[in-house]
């Protein structure tokens, strides 16, 4: 199996739960933090919602400046109410993006993260993706305790939680 049929896949079954646990979310909880150090949840929700955008941008573009210069970032969080369609949206793109390259491409040339014109990483493009999608699991993990501190109901991610007894 080619890795890009791979991550295909993989898009799939993690969109459809990670679009499971953001059409829970709440609006009117933007600034909770469950301890001073944590993300606001309205800050999270968003980058959950967007993550899937992180697929295309590692396809077709070349590295990313996390400290652009000013007036050069591209990042606007979703509307708390838009989560779920923005999420959506993104995956559509991360997946055209996916189909349109090959396993040869995402083997043999590198990505790039920059801080304020550094590079701080330079990998394989399958292995940031490898990453990204690692990384978007974490942050829904998060948004899932966030969520039952906030007492709504937490869906089932990985198999049932307490109040979602499906397998997914």
């Amino acid at each position: 199996m080619k890795l890009t049929d791979q991550f295909l896949a993989e898009m799939d079954r993690e969109a459809a739960r990670t679009r499971e646990v953001l059409a829970k979310v709440p609006t009117g909880h933007d600034d909770f933090k469950p301890h001073e150090k944590s993300m606001p949840f309205g800050r999270l929700a968003g980058l959950v919602a967007s993550m899937p955008s992180w697929v295309s941008l590692v396809i077709d573009q070349d590295e990313l400046d996390l400290t652009p210069p000013p007036g050069k970032g591209q990042y606007h969080p979703p509307a708390m109410d838009k989560l779920v369609e923005t999420h959506d949206g993104l995956v559509t793109k991360g997946k055209a993006s996916l189909s349109k390259t090959n396993d040869q491409y995402l083997t043999t040339t590198s990505w790039r993260l920059k801080a304020g014109g550094q590079v701080v990483m330079e990998q394989p493009r399958y292995i940031v993706l490898r990453d990204t999608l690692n990384h978007l699991a974490h942050h829904r993990g998060q948004l899932t305790v966030y969520l039952r501190m906030l007492g709504q109901p937490v869906p089932a991610v990985y198999g049932p939680s307490a109040d979602d007894s499906t397998y997914r």
